[in-house]
């Protein structure tokens, strides 16, 4: 049983807490069921708070009494014990969180919870408590797969059919948030591409990631050998597996960077497909489903970036990968990482063993130049630009700027003395005058 908090007087820990516990997973929300929520949450804060424990209690949902405790990582929920115990469990989401502890240790499972985490099986209470919370189909989809649970035939079958009424308006779809939070705890997991792949299988992405849904049956031909989903989840596979230390930024970029096929798809004159323009497209769309996810305004910027160049070709020479560097840097090492997925789930019949090796070559030239250190000041400040040109503070300083940063980065000037001659020449060209 948790032990970072105080335990309530009275109440059972139930769910989550108690399925990681049986299978000797660290718990990371910690449930209770008590007979006086405000007032146990209140006291759970103020005992962390004496032990040296930043911690703060809140109301989480007026309406039903459901109070919160934070306490630096940990999450602590205290609910009212409405009626009998067994009535609370029934109405749970699934049989391996219908599972309560008493304060002695005594395992309460009326529904055969604790059986089937053994069997490594998800079934629902009912479809009736799963219809209940409409968040809970994609909930199922997640433990299934961040707990490597098969989900069973009958309780498929229903998230199947909830995910359709969804789809088609019949059925509330959760709060975006909601959304938004399982996603992000499916998309951290090692299984998911896995778990997308079966949330896509059950029918839960025409509603929730619609974006994503319509890269379905997408054909491509070329260098791929996956529609556009089924390439999509494999580059986020590839990711996952190549790089575990992935953000949340990256592998939401690589889970949607060719959201824009779709709407581009056209066939060429050379008999192939093609989809001309996706990157652009595709880092619009993707900024739009995280703004209706919720995500964080940065999040989302980053992810289009990610998507809007991961279509870049790699340069060929030093003086390419040092100009590169420069114009991306602030997508890199992510947006290189991108590509290696985007690259490694492309198994078509143009994708040569040839050209894979000419793509590692490229990224080894990029990533040394990468780890070059920064210099150590610049040739020119602005002062000395203004000074040098006679001209006013304004927009021409910083293209001055700019243009002094990449031939130093590309290696075309090395000294102040290069900088100055450099940029005499550019005003001149340019017509500026003091």
């Amino acid at each position: 049983m948790p032990q970072s908090t105080p335990l309530p007087r009275g109440g059972f820990l139930v769910g989550g807490a108690v399925r990681d516990a049986l299978t000797g997973r660290e718990p990371r929300d910690v449930d209770w069921l008590v007979e006086r929520p405000e007032e146990e949450a209140g006291r759970a804060a103020r005992a962390l708070a004496v032990a040296g424990t930043a911690a703060s209690a809140f109301v989480l949902d007026a309406e039903r009494g459901h109070w919160r405790v934070v306490a630096g990582g940990l999450v602590c929920d205290y609910a009212p014990l409405k009626g009998d115990l067994d009535g609370e469990l029934r109405r749970r989401d699934f049989t391996v969180n219908a599972v309560a502890a008493g304060l002695d240790g005594r395992l309460f499972d009326p529904l055969g919870g604790v059986r089937d985490l053994r069997a490594r099986r998800l079934r629902m209470t009912s479809e009736a408590s799963l219809a209940e919370d409409p968040l809970r189909p994609l909930r199922g989809v997640r433990l299934a797969a961040t707990l490597d649970l098969t989900i069973e035939p009958a309780t498929r079958d229903a998230v199947r059919r909830l995910a359709r009424r969804q789809a088609g308006g019949t059925h509330p779809l959760p709060a975006w948030e909601r959304v938004r939070d399982e996603l992000d705890l499916l998309l951290l997991d090692p299984a998911a591409a896995r778990g997308l792949a079966q949330a896509d299988a059950l029918g839960l992405l025409d509603a929730l990631l619609p974006e994503l849904a319509a890269c379905r049956d997408v054909e491509q031909g070329g260098f791929h050998h996956l529609d556009v989903l089924g390439h999509s989840l494999e580059a986020l596979n590839q990711l996952v597996q190549g790089f575990p230390e992935a953000d949340a930024a990256l592998r939401w970029a690589t889970l949607l960077h060719d959201v824009g096929k779709p709407a581009t798809r056209a066939p060429g004159e050379d008999g192939r497909t093609h989809f001309y323009g996706h990157a652009r497209l595709g880092q619009r769309l993707a900024q739009a489903a995280l703004a209706r996810l919720r995500q964080p305004r940065a999040l989302a910027t980053r992810v289009g970036s990610l998507v809007r160049y991961h279509m870049l070709p790699l340069p060929g020479g030093e003086r390419e990968a040092r100009r590169f560097v420069h114009r991306r840097g602030t997508l890199l090492p992510d947006l290189l990482k991108l590509m290696i997925a985007d690259r490694e789930a492309a198994r078509g019949p143009l994708a040569s063993e040839t050209r894979r090796q000419a793509y590692r070559l490229a990224l080894a030239r990029v990533l040394a130049i990468l780890n070059e250190p920064p210099p150590a000041a610049p040739l020119l400040d602005g002062e000395a630009v203004m000074h040098l040109l006679g001209i006013p503070p304004g927009p021409r300083v910083g293209e001055a700027l700019r243009l002094l940063r990449e031939a130093e980065a590309v290696g075309d000037i090395a000294t102040a003395e290069e900088a100055e001659a450099l940029l005499r020449r550019y005003a001149e060209a340019q017509g500026w005058r003091p």
